[in-house]
C-alpha cells in the first residue's frame, strides 16, 4: 500500500476531507486534521450535538488545537493496531511528536468523554500553541469560560468542559475559550539522557451531569491504557493474508463507528459533508442502515468478532420489534427524527447542512433482502433464532410477497420512483433466504411454498425486464439501458454468478469506471464523486467470476487511494483524488474487508462461504 501524503492546505478555513484522521472511544469520535486541529467532536455520542464543528462552520463551530507555531512538515500514523494517532511535526528549529487519543477506562469506555494530547519534544526547540474553543452548537448555545478549583472550565449549554494541562504554559482564559503557548524540547543531557519531555493537554466533557476533574497524570496514563485496550481488541482479528494491514485498519475504523451500548454501527461519523463541493447532496449519516447490516455481519464473521456479531444482530432485531421494519434506525434503536436544516455555512459552502435524514420516509424494497440476508448469515454460523423472531420474519416474508411488484426509491434513496433492479434482487434475496430459514426450522414455514414460488417470479421478472441486450448487462431499473453498479451485488447474494454477471461487470467497468473508481449509476458523474464501496463490490464480483488477477490488481489500486492513515470517505473525485461525502464511511470499509477476505480465501483455494 502506498498511501497519499497528508495535505494540510486549508481553503477558507476548511481542511481537505481526506486530511482527517478519526479517534474513537466506543461512544463518539473526534476528527483531527494533520495541522493539529480537531474540527469535529460530538459529545457524548456520535449523533449528539458537536462541541467542535469547525468542519462545517470554521468561525463559530468550535475546535481544539495542538500544533507548532509557524511552518512545519507533517508525518503521521496510527500507533500500530490502534485508533491512537501519532503526528510528527518537523520545523526549522526542531521536531515534536503529538499523540492524540479519545481515552477509554480500565473496563471499557469512560463515563465521560476525554480527549488527550501528549506532546514530546524529540529534537531542537519547537514553539507550540494550543487552544480549546468550543462552538455554539449551531447557534443554540454561547460558550463561556471560567476558572473553577484552579482549572479552566467551559460551559456550552448543558455541557461542561474541563481543560487539564501540564507543561504547556500558562492557560489564558478568555471569554469563550482557553489557550496557551510553550516551547517543546527534549530534556537536557544528563537529566534522562536527553529523553523527550512530556507535556499534556486534556479536555474532559460531561453532559448535563457533574464535571469530573482528573489530574494530568491520570489523563496521560489513560493514553497508554487506551493503546493497550486497542491491542487487546485487534488481537482477536482473523488474518487476511497479504491485505491484513488494510483490513485491520478498516476494522479499527468500523470500531470507531460502533455504539458499544447498543451494537449499532453508524453509517458514518459526520453529517453534511458534500458529495459534490458546493452542491446540495449533503446528508446526515449518523444512523444505522439495515442496508449495511448484512455487510457488517459478513465483516464481523470474517474477522472472528463473535461478540460484535451477536450485538449487531440482537440490536437489529430488537429495533425491528420495537419499530417495525425501517430503512434505518437511530443508534439507540429508535425511529429517526425528521430532517431539519441547520444555519451553518457548510463544508466549503455546501448547503444545506442537515440534522436528520428524510430518506426515513421512503419506500426501499431492498430492505427486505438486507434483513433476511443478515439473519441467514447469522444462522449459517450455527446460531439459533428465538421463536418470536421466527414468527416476525415469517410475517415480513409474506409482506415482501405482497409488495415486490411496486416501484420504490431504490438503494440510492432517489426521489424518482422506479422498478429498480437492485430492489427486485433484494426481494428475491429475502424470499430465497426465507425458504432456507424455514427449511432449517429457524422460522415458521406456514407459507414456505408461497415464498419459493414468489422468489422464482421475482427472478424471472428481473431476467425479462431488467436486462439490456444492447449493453449485455443488468440495468438500473426496468425499461432503461442505464446501469447501476449495485447490480454487481448479484454475485455476493447468489442471484447470478454466470454470463449475465460477467456482462454486467464488463459494462459497469466500461461505462461507470474511471480507473479503479466506479460511479454509482449512469449520469452520477455530473453531480458527485465515484462511490468507494462500488469499487470493492467490483473486486468481489471479479473474484466470484474467478477473474482473480483482475480482482487483485483492482484491489491493490484501491488500497493506494486511501488517505495517508488508511481511511476512506464515501466518495472520491476520480479527477483530483479529493475525498467527498461523510467520513470515515462505514460501507467503504465494510466493502474493503469483505473484498479482501473473499479474494484471500479464493487465492488460497478455500470455500468463500457465500450464499
Amino acid at each position: 500500500m502506498h498511501p497519499r501524503r497528508p495535505d494540510r492546505s486549508r481553503i477558507d478555513g476548511f481542511a481537505p476531507i481526506a486530511d482527517y484522521a478519526v479517534l474513537g472511544d466506543g461512544r463518539t469520535v473526534a476528527l483531527v486534521a494533520s495541522d493539529g486541529r480537531v474540527d469535529w467532536w460530538p459529545v457524548p455520542t456520535i449523533d449528539a450535538p458537536p462541541v467542535c464543528a469547525a468542519i462545517l462552520d470554521p468561525p463559530r463551530g468550535g475546535h481544539v488545537l495542538v500544533a507548532p507555531e509557524g511552518d512545519f512538515s507533517v508525518e503521521r500514523r496510527y500507533v500500530e493496531d490502534t485508533n491512537v494517532l501519532e503526528t510528527t511535526y518537523r520545523t526549522g528549529s526542531g521536531v515534536v511528536r503529538v499523540t492524540a487519543s479519545l481515552n477509554v477506562g480500565s473496563a471499557g469506555r469512560l463515563p465521560w468523554s476525554e480527549l488527550a494530547f501528549r506532546v514530546e519534544g524529540l529534537s531542537g526547540s519547537v514553539p507550540m500553541r494550543w487552544e480549546v474553543a468550543p462552538g455554539d452548537r449551531f447557534g443554540t448555545a454561547s460558550p463561556w469560560a471560567t476558572v473553577e478549583r484552579d482549572r479552566p472550565v467551559l460551559r456550552v449549554g448543558d455541557q461542561s468542559l474541563a481543560v487539564v494541562t501540564e507543561g504547556v504554559g500558562d492557560a489564558e482564559v478568555g471569554t469563550h475559550g482557553v489557550r496557551g503557548r510553550w516551547t517543546a524540547e527534549p530534556s537536557p543531557a544528563g537529566e534522562q539522557d536527553g529523553a523527550p519531555t512530556r507535556a499534556l493537554l486534556g479536555v474532559v466533557v460531561t453532559d448535563a451531569e457533574p464535571l469530573y476533574l482528573p489530574s494530568a497524570a491520570q489523563v496521560d496514563h489513560r493514553i497508554d491504557r487506551t493503546v493497550a485496550s486497542w491491542h487487546r481488541w485487534t488481537g482477536l482479528l482473523a488474518d487476511a493474508g497479504r491485505w491484513n494491514p488494510s483490513v485491520r485498519r478498516s476494522a479499527l475504523a468500523l470500531k470507531t463507528l460502533l455504539a458499544e451500548e447498543t451494537g449499532a454501527i453508524a453509517a458514518a461519523a459526520t453529517t453534511s459533508l458534500p458529495e459534490g463541493i458546493g452542491g446540495p447532496k449533503n446528508w446526515d449519516y449518523r444512523y444505522a442502515w439495515v442496508r449495511d447490516s448484512s455487510f457488517t455481519l459478513d465483516a464481523f464473521i470474517r474477522l472472528d468478532l463473535h461478540e460484535e456479531v451477536q450485538g449487531a444482530v440482537s440490536w437489529l432485531l430488537d429495533a425491528i420489534r420495537r419499530n417495525d421494519l425501517q430503512i434505518f434506525y437511530a443508534l439507540d434503536g429508535g425511529t429517526p427524527s425528521g430532517e431539519t436544516e441547520i444555519d451553518a455555512p457548510g463544508y466549503r459552502g455546501s448547503r444545506p447542512v442537515r440534522s436528520g435524514n428524510g430518506a426515513a420516509d421512503q419506500s426501499q424494497l431492498g430492505v427486505f433482502g438486507d434483513l433476511f440476508d443478515t439473519v441467514h448469515r447469522y444462522c449459517r454460523e450455527g446460531h439459533v433464532l428465538d421463536p418470536e423472531t421466527g414468527r416476525a420474519l415469517a410475517g415480513l416474508a409474506d409482506r415482501c410477497c405482497d409488495r415486490w411488484r411496486a416501484k420504490d426509491s431504490g438503494i440510492w434513496e432517489l426521489h424518482d420512483l422506479q422498478h429498480y433492479t437492485i430492489s427486485k434482487m433484494g426481494c428475491w434475496v429475502a424470499l430465497d433466504r426465507a425458504v432456507s430459514l424455514a427449511d432449517d426450522g429457524q422460522i415458521e414455514d406456514r407459507h414456505r411454498d408461497r415464498w419459493a414460488a414468489e422468489a422464482a417470479e421475482v427472478h424471472a421478472w428481473v431476467d425479462e425486464r431488467c436486462w439490456s441486450e444492447a449493453k449485455g448487462s443488468y440495468t438500473f431499473y426496468a425499461g432503461t439501458d442505464a446501469l447501476d453498479a449495485a447490480t454487481l451485488l448479484a454475485a455476493r447474494t447468489g442471484f447470478d454468478r454466470g454470463k449475465r454477471l460477467a456482462g454486467t461487470v464488463d459494462a459497469v467497468r466500461a461505462e461507470l469506471g474511471r480507473g479503479p473508481l466506479v460511479y454509482r449509476y449512469s449520469g452520477a458523474a455530473a453531480e458527485e464523486g465515484a462511490f468507494v464501496a462500488c469499487s470493492f463490490w467490483l473486486v468481489d464480483a471479479l473474484t466470484d467470476l474467478d477473474r482473480l488477477d483482475e480482482a487483485e490488481e483492482l484491489l491493490e489500486q484501491l488500497l493506494d487511494v486511501a488517505s495517508d492513515v488508511g481511511l476512506y470517505s464515501e466518495q472520491i473525485d476520480p479527477g483530483t483524488g479529493a475525498f467527498l461525502g461523510n467520513t470515515p464511511q462505514g460501507l467503504s470499509h465494510l466493502a474493503l474487508i469483505n473484498a479482501a477476505h473473499t479474494l484471500h480465501r479464493a487465492r488460497n483455494g478455500r470455500s468463500q462461504g457465500d450464499a
